[in-house]
């Protein structure tokens, strides 16, 4: 039998009717005073926004209200909005705004955050004695890493459409956290909650890049709205998207092991810069998850860490898939190899003398209560991928072409960190039995393409026992649904899929005719360490998903260009749900983390980003890649949907490192930042 089939997703550019169309005058500089703005004069049904349109205040709620809508005296980066232009069409709003003229007096701008001293965050916290660690140490290693920006490169750009009709604010658009966009609306305007209505539109990707950047735009478009009484529509081109949007941070990482002579780390001290760019945002919590993660999957008895975000004039960093975490497991994995081949070890074997246990401490003084399965995921690896026979057979290489290879193991905490979801989250759940006997799951979680809403449909069927074909997933609006909290941090599946399994077993206790509405809460089930933000101490995490990479490369010592051979990747998040649904995951966050550690190159000059189209930012394709060896352990986690943990960020955060390992096993020389290029590869085959 041949079916027919039709699916229609509309995204918010297809939304169609009488709009008018935004288009922002940004700043030309990286810091600068504005002293006057020439507008030419505009024809009817045309429009300025700018600052002194603002309604409540002037700035956009994130985690502090740092930000302006839009900028007033001052611009702090390049591509700061600065006013918007408003018209019947889109042409007609870009040619307005070209002709808009601002005359700058610019301020010396800070260009290289590695020399800013402006310190927006900073956390420190020790466990054991490191300071007597340093002081026993028969010497100490030091080594400084570095990774770049990166670009989420979603498929949509960011796109925003507002209208205020009948005393409420509605905005539809393309996001991953609706009632973040709903906070921002409301601290803005001064509305209370049943004054603004968020709705997300299909959504093509986010990686993070939808998270913190969608309030920033629809605070600018529902001000146009506001003024002109009219629906505004505001889609970005992917050149304006790239300049713009926040992107993952550029770190420097500074680690010091004390050592003995006989090849023990007695002790580590670990030094984390990021950069936040012109203004904040979430950089506070990326760091948070950033240095909890420093030492890895080690159990390092002595260590000292501390990191800070710093402030320059450069375009604002914030989400990103990992969230900190890829950073800081380039850097510790890394050096934990280069340390192995310094005692001359296998790194493999010396990493895994160093693997935390069922038991063990956290570094933040919590606990790995669920079992560690490491050890079983390091031999069903080095079964797939024979990393041991490989990785001593290529150091005798020779002629123009080597292969390398290199192994990585992570781990990456599930969750908000620390109390946040019971103090700050506090999700709550509807679960709907409609009058003809089907199933509306409400929630504020977005299916950005991972497939949550198919997830959430599977616990839900299952536990009812009814059809997946009865159960569905409404499209988030926050009239609608409450919040159950924003699609980030590896939760929507362990946290709010729990929710939907306790619905669920509590509707079919109250299963009868007619309607039937399930509120459910969340509650803290866990037995954790409680966590002190002010100390950085207690269970940062419930629990944590775990990783083991392989990847082997064919290097050419001529041009220095790589290509892949072989990726293999066995992940603990806890029960996989649904295998499919995993392994696109999986497969996907892979390719974007060796993308991340080999090309996706992003560099500023005097404050310009110098890579801001698909054209010069490269992405892996299906011609730079392979086929993966992808596999999983079952370990149960007891208070997730059917023993299930978090899976969208751990398959980035090992992928780079493994890649750029892959490459010094191949040209016999350490490597200190990523993307490992073929450039850097012929610069660093050229030193000493």
């Amino acid at each position: 039998m041949i079916l027919n089939l039709v699916v229609e997703a509309l995204y918010t550019d297809d939304i169609k009717g009488e709009f008018l169309y935004g288009k922002m005058v940004r700043s030309e500089k990286p810091k600068a005073k504005i002293l006057s703005i020439q507008k030419p004069e505009l024809p009817n049904g045309c429009y300025y926004v700018d600052y002194q349109d603002a309604v409540a205040v002037n700035r956009i709620q994130v985690i502090m209200d740092d930000q302006p809508i839009f900028a007033e005296s001052e611009v702090n980066y390049v591509g700061e909005a600065i006013l918007m232009v408003l018209a019947p069409t889109q042409l007609q709003a870009d040619e307005l705004a070209a002709k808009v003229i601002v005359e700058y007096e610019e301020v010396e701008a800070i260009l290289d955050y590695e020399i800013s001293d402006v310190i927006a965050h900073e956390y420190k916290y020790e466990y054991g004695d490191p300071g007597s660690a340093f002081e026993n140490a028969d010497y100490v290693i030091e080594e400084v890493f570095r990774t770049g920006y990166q670009e989420q490169a979603y498929i949509e750009p960011q796109a925003m459409i507002a209208y205020y009709e009948d005393g409420i604010m509605n905005i539809d658009g393309s996001m991953q956290c609706p009632y973040y966009v709903n906070e921002a609306i409301e601290h803005a305007f001064g509305f209370t909650k049943d004054q603004i209505r968020i709705r997300q539109m299909i959504t093509g990707g986010g990686f993070g890049g939808k998270e913190d950047y969608p309030s920033i735009l629809a605070c600018q478009t529902a001000l146009a709205a506001y003024k002109t009484g009219k629906r505004v529509k505001v889609i970005f081109k992917r050149r304006e998207d790239m300049t713009v949007t926040t992107k993952r941070h550029p770190s420097r990482t500074i680690i010091k092991t004390a050592m003995s002579n006989s090849g023990e780390i007695l002790g580590m001290d670990i030094d984390m810069i990021m950069n936040g760019g012109a203004y904040p945002g979430l950089s506070s919590v990326v760091l948070q998850r950033g240095i909890i993660c420093a030492a890895g999957v080690y159990k390092i008895s002595n260590i000292k860490v501390r990191g800070a975000i710093v402030l320059s004039n450069t375009v604002p960093t914030g989400a990103f898939r990992g969230f900190g975490a890829p950073q800081s497991i380039y850097a510790i994995e890394s050096h934990m190899d280069h340390i192995a081949k310094r005692l001359g070890e296998n790194p493999l074997k010396f990493k895994q003398k160093h693997f935390v246990k069922t038991g063990d401490d956290t570094i933040t003084g919590g606990k790995f209560r669920e079992p560690v399965l490491l050890d079983e995921m390091v031999e069903k690896i080095e079964k797939k991928s024979d990393y041991l026979r490989k990785y001593e057979e290529y150091k005798t290489q020779k002629g123009r072409y080597k292969k390398g290879i290199g192994f990585t193991v992570f781990l990456h905490g599930c969750g908000f960190t620390g109390s946040a979801e019971s103090d700050f989250i506090k999700s709550v759940i509807h679960l709907v039995k409609t009058e003809d006997d089907n199933v509306e799951i409400r929630v504020s979680n977005t299916d950005i393409g991972q497939g949550i809403k198919t997830t959430f449909s599977k616990i839900a069927a299952h536990v009812l026992g009814i059809p997946l074909d009865r159960v569905s997933v409404i499209q988030p609006d926050t009239s609608i649904v409450p919040d159950s909290g924003p699609t980030v941090a590896s939760r929507s599946l362990m946290v709010v899929g729990r929710l939907v399994e306790r619905a669920a077993a509590r509707l079919k206790e109250e299963w009868r005719d007619g309607e039937v509405l399930i509120e459910e809460h969340y509650r803290d089930e866990a037995d954790v360490i409680p966590w002190d933000m002010e100390k950085f101490c207690g269970d940062a995490y419930p629990t944590y998903s775990w990783a083991v990479n392989v990847v082997e490369v064919e290097l050419d010592t001529v041009t220095g260009m790589t290509k892949l051979l072989g990726v293999w990747a066995i992940f603990d998040v806890g029960t996989p749900a649904d295998i499919l649904i995993l392994r696109g995951q999986m497969e996907g966050g892979l390719l974007q983390g060796l993308g991340y550690g080999s090309m996706e190159k992003m560099e500023t000059k005097d404050g310009y980003l110098m890579q801001k189209s698909m054209s010069n930012y490269m992405i892996p394709t299906s011609l730079d890649t392979v086929n993966f060896d992808i596999d999983f352990v079952y370990n149960p986690y007891e208070f997730g949907p059917y023993g299930g943990k978090g899976a969208g960020e751990i398959p980035h955060d090992g992928a780079a490192p493994a890649f750029a390992l892959a490459v010094e096993s191949a040209i016999d020389k350490r490597v200190y930042r990523i993307p490992v290029t073929p450039e850097y590869i012929i610069e660093r085959m050229g030193e000493e």
